[in-house]
């Protein structure tokens, strides 16, 4: 029986975002609910039979001190067919 694991995403999001300006709080809600989609899907491509890495592929910088990971999916698929 698969169950949907639950992240807490937009709820660990929310908690963080009290110290933050309006401004950063509406983008860390655009991050928390693209990253819940993301997450979503990585579970969907897992339940069709392959596995989802995400690898940080680089780290952009703002230039003041701010900092945020890239990252890449590293896809690995096993044969349906081994003999």
């Amino acid at each position: 029986m698969n169950t949907t694991p639950r992240t807490r995403v937009r709820e660990r999001a929310e908690e963080q975002a009290s110290a933050m300006n309006e401004d950063q709080q509406v983008v860390i809600r655009m991050v928390a609910n693209d990253l819940h989609r993301l997450n979503q899907s990585v579970m969907k491509a897992v339940e069709a039979g392959v596995s989802v890495e995400l690898v940080r592929s680089a780290r952009h910088h703002s230039g003041e001190g701010n900092w945020g990971d890239l990252l890449i999916p590293v896809i690995v698929t096993q044969s349906r067919n081994a003999a």
